[in-house]
């Protein structure tokens, strides 16, 4: 059974095993496509400014704007970020919401009002209702920070368009399902869901000739 801790690559690719013994498109995916990489982010200020980013934007837009950011302060710190300020985030392509988001989020940081490691210990539930309390941060967004950060082994990101995509086209579904009726399907892989989500994250980028 998987922890509420950080899963490591040893657990990864023993859960992908079991999920394609126990459920078949998902073995046909990996099959067809080879094992998904295991995603994953260092925890921290950093994830969360690119997962803000990637909110409602193709990864390719969201990516370019974070290298420009990168760029600019050397590496991206609650300190450089508050430093260079909500306008000279929005100047770097940042939407003007995302801007104020990541630039209040970093002076939270910086006085106190908030901690990332504090979310280590915390379940998924718990570490989700905190992450939710900072404005910016919705359903989608912590949950792709406990999947891809903090490496939970039974997150399934709520509202990811790719994953309905995925779902659809690798369960064989007439129609694509809300983000509700994907919920209730995932809950067949668990507990392993983030692992399935990879799995089927990688469908939907190769079917799409994307780089992974």
């Amino acid at each position: 059974m998987p922890t509420t801790n950080n899963m490591t690559v040893p657990q990864f690719r023993a859960a992908v095993e079991l999920l394609c013994v126990r459920h078949k498109p998902l073995a046909a995916v990996v099959e067809k496509h080879g094992p998904p990489p295991f995603w994953r982010r260092p925890p921290g200020y950093a994830a969360m400014v690119q997962i803000i980013l990637e909110q409602q934007v193709s990864l390719e837009s969201a990516w370019a704007v974070y290298k420009r950011l990168e760029v600019k302060t050397g590496k991206v710190t609650p300190e450089n970020v508050a430093e260079l300020g909500a306008a000279g985030l929005h100047k770097l392509g940042f939407t003007r919401q995302k801007a104020e988001y990541c630039y209040d989020l970093g002076v939270a940081l910086i006085n106190g009002e908030f901690s990332f490691t504090s979310l280590q210990k915390l379940s998924d539930d718990d570490a989700r209702k905190t992450l939710l309390k900072i404005r910016g941060i919705g359903r989608w967004t912590a949950d792709i920070y406990l999947l891809n950060a903090l490496r939970r082994p039974d997150t399934w990101p709520h509202g990811d368009l790719a994953l309905a995509a995925a779902a659809q086209a690798v369960l064989g579904l007439k129609t694509r399902p809300d983000y509700d009726e994907l919920d209730k399907l995932a809950e067949q892989w668990a507990p392993w869901r983030a692992v399935a989500a990879r799995i089927l994250w990688l469908d939907y980028l190769k079917e799409r000739g994307r780089n992974i």
